[in-house]
């Protein structure tokens, strides 16, 4: 299954992907409309049981799991071999 995030929702102040701690999202195939916290998202795409996109324009900027390293994995674009800022931009809820 593959979704597309459409909105976030920021732990803090700060404007970060690191901080966001909630997504809202649809399913690309046919559209039902979903929240899932960070946790959750993290381990579904790690899982590979999935695959979330944001949407730019009339395509699409693959997400992926970043800072596994350090134990507090988090969702980061990534468009054309490079790290984005796609899911900061997106609007709030």
């Amino acid at each position: 299954m593959a979704i597309e995030i459409t909105h976030v929702r920021f732990g803090s102040s700060k404007k970060t992907e690191e901080e966001i701690v909630r997504y809202r999202w649809k399913t690309i195939s046919n559209g039902p409309i979903g929240e899932s916290d960070r946790p959750s998202l993290v381990r579904w795409i790690e899982s590979s049981e999935g695959e979330a996109y944001v949407a730019s324009g009339a395509g699409r900027i693959e997400v992926g799991v970043v800072g596994l390293a350090k134990g507090r994995a988090y969702l980061r674009a990534r468009a054309d071999g490079q790290w984005t800022n796609d899911l900061v931009d997106l609007p709030t809820f």
